[in-house]
């Protein structure tokens, strides 16, 4: 960095010393040419010799307050004799000099036209000497230093442009704690302004003023490439930071960088947010106001930018003087009492605590054997009346001492009772009364309460005895009326005190509802019982919550349901331009109070005594006035209207509110605002008059146009500039009141330039986006949006994917952080900035990559068992590898053991995704992890819980449920069993032989045994080994074979009814043949013919062929295909079966096996007895 001093003070000093002087002269000095050496030797430069001018003389800042204090000295040398001249605020100054170039006021011109900053320029052949500029480079940062003098307190220290204005600090310029000016990096605008350090010394009503600086900013490549953060205050890595309880500290981090670095501070081990620290000077300050001993600690400030960042450590320690925790108060003790004087002080380092007794201290004054003292206490036991005495406390340390005074008053007065004797107390049953019976004395009396029959009154539980000697009775009785005495232990001091209890006062019938025809009276009544000695009462009625009669002793209410009459005789008086006086006389109210009066248009509600108003009409307009009377009734009938009344008009009181813009195309401001109301126009040819000019141009005079109503354009106006707008009402009297003027802008447009600077910071799956502010915004800055999108992995070809998203930062924000970015994935991302019109152009794409990470679980986690001691595990990979796969990690543990071991198989291969795990116990259960693996580490495990599979055996546990010619075995399957193959076998228990089942699976949990004959008993057995492992007799349902009659006559039916379908199949197929060879040939046709032995119509190919309810054959015929007529159907429900004779022999788990049906195969249905239907379709190609 770069750091100028200016030490050269100029003060003014006085009551009215001004922070803006009142004339500020300004010269600073700078030697442009040097005078070249003498050479060693005998050479003699000759008078004659020409030389360039050189300032000898040059004047100082300073403040004038008079004409003669104005002396600007201007002094040179060269050969030729200079010339001088003079430029003031940048511009030539005419001279007034005595020839050397010194400048004097003249009375005649104005002080005030003085005021300003000076150069002076000393010319002659050789050259010009003028005042040297400060030069820095763009980008590079700068301390411009201020060094008032000192003084016992320090000054207020500002930092102003020419003109005395303050300068605009912001986190990149700002002044420090020592006053000093710091340019985090200094921008090419820096070099337009010149700076001025002024010191203000408010006690002493002194301001004392520095030279002026100029700054000369050179462009530099600094800006492009940018610059860590540094800080430039304070100095080094650590501060240690000592202060007192109670102060004011600032901590301060001014950094230095290129972009402007950003300041986080953090309290170590601590959140920064749960202090009562203040941020500061966009964050470079940490402010502690009035600091405690919990703001003690370690702190630390973070400067960073898009290039890095630095940190600075404050140890800060507070300490304190002693101070009070609490404050003891001055008390009065009777004789025997021990007393406790607490000295409750702290303090850092703990202050010591000292006692004094009437400002002698306690080593200074006899032992006494009653007084003990503590760390922070002194005790005095069986205080005496000659202990009454001030004691002091002195508490101190390092950083200073308190002291604080306490009396200790010992007095000894005789007891007395101050509450009144005889006191008559009152109370309803069941209800809670005081008896006071308050006293003095010291040692404090002790009281005591008794009934008349000198009984105690404490051990009654609804009894309670005060502190004050007041006691309270609860739930009084009649049982508790009579005399009471209060008096004081060990004296003859007593009062008396009589209560008295009354019968609670009861309504015994509440008013009931009434209905009355209008204009007549209610009657309510209200029965109620009080005791008889209640004389003093009232009777209070109320409607809807309020009182509405004043109350009396009658137990009978009667209500007017009348309204009032009208109000009559109606006139206006003390007419005016814009007001009257109406007047009325109020008629009858009929028993209720008359509330308030009401006009046609409720100009002004009135009390009901009043009989006139004065009202403030509104100009330009015709009154009528009519009064209506109100009570608690109801309203009356309108009066009669007064003659019409007119106001003459006058200019607007009132101008229209909402003035705001509402522009939307670019150039052209719409100006708009609410219309106002006719009543409110007050006279003639109202139209509003629209005023409007550029806001930064105050000095300018205004541009104004009428209309007669919103909104109003104006044109050429530029993309959103900004106006100051008003919109004054006006007609034909004049205008109204002069409007405050609203800023509004022109229309905008989409910002013009892409956002700059943009840069990424990647942290894991996070990336810190920032950016310079946008430019060029033409319109509202409402925010920016980043456009992300994912490439790919990062081993892998570029290719953009479809998963781009867009991420909005509101407001003017110029950074942002995105998390849940996929790891080792390679992005591009870009910056918009968006107004009410659109988007910016996207700023130059940025791509980054996100580092490796680990991997996710695998995919998935199966097992299978080979034996019974070993595993093999199967996995997928991982959804997401997050980098480049280097193995996998597998671990597994016994569950429920003792020794449970972890025991780990490391797989090196990222391409192998199996393992094969021996030596496993086959009576426990393991608990399985797989880990994928990157060369960042191992990712989460996806974990299962399995075992190894035991030998399985053929079941043993079967349930059977039989049917006609089925059986349906069930089982449950072993939880851990392997599979295991076996036959059923089984046998007829009459005349059969052994036969045996299809290979059955232990695992699959049912089988369906088939082709049994009904009604016959069967024998059951499972072989596993040479051993029976389970058997079983069971028989199925129906009728036995023997006993069925007309089995051939039924099978013989069957027979001829096939045979007659398939003659009939012929017969039609040789007609379809002729049928075919007489028509036209279709590559693809389909014929269906239904033949009803009914007589009924043909149906339609969408409707079924086959009955619901009807059944084909007998149960006897059908009896070898199931319990129920087992038939298949396709589509249109044309029977596929085949009527062939099935074998005893059981085929799998569905019992039917069905015949094929070819693309060319006939097909018939036979429908109940009481509709003989025939479907025949020959499918042709």
């Amino acid at each position: 960095e770069m750091c100028t001093s200016q030490h050269l003070w100029i003060g003014c000093r006085g009551p009215y010393s001004p922070s803006l002087p009142l004339t500020l002269l300004l010269l600073p000095l700078f030697l442009l040419f040097t005078m070249p050496q003498l050479a060693q030797g005998a050479i003699t430069i000759p008078k004659q010799l020409k030389k360039p001018p050189t300032l000898t003389n040059v004047p100082t800042s300073f403040t004038a307050f008079f004409h003669e204090d104005i002396n600007l000295t201007c002094e040179a040398t060269g050969n030729p004799t200079p010339s001088f001249r003079w430029e003031k605020d940048g511009k030539n100054f005419e001279l007034n000099t005595t020839g050397s170039g010194t400048i004097k006021a003249i009375k005649e011109e104005p002080l005030e036209s003085y005021a300003g900053h000076y150069r002076c320029y000393a010319s002659n052949t050789l050259g010009t000497a003028v005042t040297q500029t400060v030069k820095v480079y763009e980008g590079q940062s700068i301390i411009l230093t201020c060094n008032p003098p000192e003084s016992s307190i320090p000054p207020t220290i500002y930092w102003m442009h020419v003109g005395m204005k303050h300068i605009n600090q912001s986190d990149r310029v700002m002044t420090g704690l020592d006053g000093n000016l710091y340019f985090a990096n200094v921008l090419e605008t820096d070099g337009k302004a010149q700076y001025l350090c002024t010191a203000q010394y408010t006690k002493a009503m002194t301001v004392l003023l520095d030279t002026f600086v100029q700054l000369k900013v050179l462009q530099s490549n600094d800006v492009i490439h940018g610059k860590k953060p540094q800080l430039l205050s304070p100095t080094g890595s650590h501060t240690l930071v000592q202060t007192l309880r109670g102060q004011n500290v600032t901590l301060e981090c001014i950094p230095k960088g290129l972009p402007t670095p950003k300041v986080e501070w953090q309290k170590i081990n601590d959140h920064l947010s749960d202090l009562r620290a203040e941020l500061k000077k966009h964050n470079r300050w940490l402010y502690f106001e009035s600091i405690t001993e919990d703001d003690d600690g370690e702190y630390r400030c973070r400067a960073s930018n898009t290039h890095g960042h630095t940190t600075h450590t404050f140890t800060v320690t507070v300490q304190a003087a002693p101070y009070w925790l609490k404050v003891p108060q001055d008390l009065m003790y009777t004789p025997g009492e021990t007393v406790r004087l607490d000295c409750l002080a702290k303090g850092n380092p703990e202050p010591i605590i000292t006692w004094s007794i009437n400002g002698q201290r306690l080593e200074n004054v006899d032992d006494d054997p009653r007084r003990t003292v503590t760390s922070s206490a002194l005790i005095l036991r069986d205080v005496e009346v000659t202990d009454t005495a001030v004691y002091q406390c002195e508490a101190t340390n390092k950083h200073g001492s308190i002291l604080l005074n306490i009396k200790l008053l010992v007095v000894e007065l005789p007891p007395e009772i101050l509450s009144s004797d005889g006191v008559v107390y009152k109370v309803f049953e069941n209800g809670d009364i005081q008896m006071h019976c308050e006293s003095f004395g010291s040692p404090r009396p002790h009281i005591k309460w008794e009934r008349d029959d000198k009984v105690s009154l404490i051990p009654d539980p609804r009894v309670s005895l005060l502190t004050n000697g007041t006691i309270e009775l609860e739930n009084v009785t009649h049982i508790d009326s009579g005399v009471y005495f209060c008096s004081v232990k060990q004296t003859n001091i007593s009062i008396t005190a009589n209560l008295e209890v009354f019968n609670r006062t009861v309504i015994l019938t509440g008013p009931k509802d009434v209905h009355v025809v209008r204009g007549s009276a209610a009657l309510l009544h209200c029965l109620f019982y009080k005791d008889s000695r209640l004389h003093d009462y009232k009777v209070e009625w109320r409607r809807n919550g309020h009182k509405l009669l004043e109350s009396s002793r009658d137990d009978k209410l009667w209500i007017p349901v009348s309204s009032p009459d009208p109000p009559s005789s109606l006139s206006l008086s003390d007419i005016e331009d814009h007001s009257v006086t109406l007047s009325w006389i109020p008629g009858p109210s009929h028993n209720s109070p008359i509330t308030g009066k009401h006009k046609w248009q409720k100009k002004k509600v009135v009390p009901g005594d009043f009989n006139h108003l004065q009202l403030i009409l509104q100009p330009f307009c015709i009154f009528r006035f009519r009064v209506i009377a109100v009570n608690a009734i109801g309203r009356s009938d309108p009066s009669e209207p007064t003659e019409y009344q007119k106001t003459e008009p006058a200019a607007p009181s009132e101008n229209p509110t909402g003035v705001r813009s509402n522009s939307t195309d670019p150039g052209t401001l719409i100006v708009t605002w609410d219309k106002m109301e006719n009543r409110l126009h007050n006279g003639p040819n109202f139209q509003y008059k629209v005023y409007w000019r550029e806001a930064q141009e105050e000095n300018r005079s205004w541009n104004y146009d009428f209309v007669k109503s919103p909104p109003f354009q104006i044109n050429n106006t530029g993309t959103y500039t900004p106006f100051e707008i008003k919109v004054q009402a006006v007609n034909s009297v004049g205008e109204g009141l002069s409007p405050e003027p609203q800023i509004g802008h022109s229309g905008e447009d989409k910002p013009e330039e892409a956002p700059t600077g943009v840069s990424c910071v990647v942290t894991k799956s996070t990336v810190r986006v920032t950016w310079n502010e946008a430019q060029r915004v033409r319109g509202q800055l409402l925010g920016y949006k980043i456009y992300i999108r994912r490439l790919g992995p990062v081993s892998a070809r570029v290719r953009r994917e479809d998963d781009r998203w867009v991420v909005e930062v509101h407001g003017t924000n110029t950074s942002k952080e995105l998390t849940d970015l996929r790891l080792f994935s390679q992005y591009e991302l870009w910056v918009t900035a968006f107004n009410k019109k659109g988007e910016s152009p996207p700023s130059k794409l940025q791509t980054f990559n996100t580092p490796e990470g680990v991997p996710g679980p695998p995919g998935s986690l199966r097992f299978e068992s080979p034996t019974n001691t070993s595993l093999t595990l199967y996995w997928t990979p991982p959804l997401e590898i997050n980098g480049k796969l280097v193995g996998y990690m597998v671990q597994y543990q016994q569950v429920k053991s003792h020794n449970r071991l972890l025991r780990m198989q490391e797989i090196k291969d990222p391409n192998k995704n199996d393992i094969t795990l021996k030596d496993l116990d086959p009576s426990s259960y393991y608990i399985f992890k797989v880990m994928a693996r990157t060369a960042a580490g191992d990712g989460p495990p996806i974990t299962e819980r399995g075992a190894t599979m035991l030998e399985g055996a053929p079941p043993s546990n079967i349930t059977i449920v039989s049917s006609n010619t089925s059986f349906n075995l069930s089982w449950v399957p072993g939880e851990r069993e392997r599979n295991h193959g076996f036959h059923i076998h089984y046998i007829r228990k009459i005349g059969g032989q052994w036969e045996e089942s299809e290979v059955v699976n232990s695992s699959q949990g049912f089988y369906s045994m088939t082709g049994l004959q009904t009604g016959t008993q069967y024998h059951l057995k499972i072989v596993y080994g040479n051993d029976t492992h389970w058997q079983h007799e069971i028989s199925t349902k129906g009728p036995v074979p023997s006993e069925m009659l007309g089995g051939s006559v039924t099978q013989g039916w069957l027979i001829g009814l096939i045979s007659a379908v398939i003659l009939l199949i012929l017969i039609l197929l040789i007609l379809c043949l002729v049928k075919r060879s007489r028509g036209g040939k279709y590559p693809l046709m389909i014929f269906c013919a239904y033949f009803c032995s009914d007589g009924d119509e043909k149906r339609s190919d969408s409707q079924r062929s086959l009955c619901d309810d009807s059944k084909v054959g007998s149960d006897d015929s059908l009896a070898e295909y199931g319990d129920s007529v087992d038939i298949q159907f396709n589509e249109d429900g044309s029977f596929i079966g085949q009527y062939s004779g099935r074998g005893p022999v059981p085929h799998g788990h569905d019992g039917s096996s069905p015949a094929l049906l070819t693309s060319h195969s006939h097909h018939a249905v036979l429908c109940s007895k009481y509709q003989m239907c025939l479907s025949v379709c020959v499918l042709k190609s």
